[in-house]
C-alpha cells in the first residue's frame, strides 16, 4: 500500500517514490486500482476519504463530466442523519459493485437505448427497474439490478405460494 502524507502547506508527498504529488496523481492511482492511504503528516489521521471527495468535487465542477446532478446531491445530503443512511450506503456500494461487474451488459442496454425508436420507453423501463430494485433491497430480498424485468427473484412475494393463514376469514 502506498502511503501519502499531507503536510500543513497542503502538499501531498508519496513516501514510496519520495516525491511530491498532486490530486491528478492520486486520481491516476485510483484509476490503476492502486491501494493507497493519505494521512496527516503530524497526527497520522486518515485523510483518504476527504482527498477522494476533493477529487470528485473537482471532477463534478466540470459540468461536461458531471455524474452527480444537483438533485442527486441534494437527495444524498437528505439521507445524512436519517434512519435510511446506513441502508443508502449499502445500497450504493452494492449497486456500484454490481454495475461494475455487469458493465458489458449495461453497455448493451445503453446501446439499445440510443438506437431505440422510443428512448423514453427505454428510460421508463429503467426507472421501473430501479424502483423494483429499491423495493427488493428495502424488503431484504437479494438484489440484481441487471436482471431482466421479467425475471423474478425466488424470494419475491409473487413467487411464494400464499399461506392459508393470509386469507381473510
Amino acid at each position: 500500500m502506498i502511503l501519502i502524507k499531507k503536510y500543513p502547506n497542503r502538499r501531498l508527498y508519496d513516501t514510496s517514490k519520495s516525491q511530491y504529488i498532486n490530486l491528478e496523481t492520486i486520481k491516476q492511482l485510483v484509476m490503476q486500482h492502486q491501494e493507497f492511504k493519505v494521512v496527516d503528516s503530524k497526527s497520522d489521521e486518515d485523510l483518504t476519504k476527504s482527498i477522494l471527495l476533493q477529487i470528485i468535487s473537482e471532477q463534478e465542477a466540470n459540468d461536461s463530466q458531471s455524474i452527480l446532478t444537483q438533485t442527486v446531491l441534494k437527495q444524498l445530503i437528505r439521507f445524512y442523519g436519517s434512519d435510511m443512511q446506513v441502508f443508502m450506503r449499502q445500497y450504493l456500494e452494492q449497486s456500484i459493485a454490481t454495475f461494475l461487474e455487469r458493465q458489458d451488459a449495461f453497455h448493451g442496454v445503453m446501446k439499445e437505448f440510443m438506437e431505440s425508436t422510443s428512448p423514453m420507453s427505454v428510460f421508463n423501463q429503467m426507472v421501473e427497474k430501479n424502483m423494483q430494485v429499491w423495493q427488493q433491497f428495502t424488503s431484504g430480498q437479494p438484489v440484481n439490478p441487471f436482471a431482466s424485468s421479467t425475471q423474478k427473484s425466488e424470494n419475491s412475494p409473487s413467487s411464494k405460494p400464499e399461506s392459508p393463514d393470509s386469507e381473510e376469514k
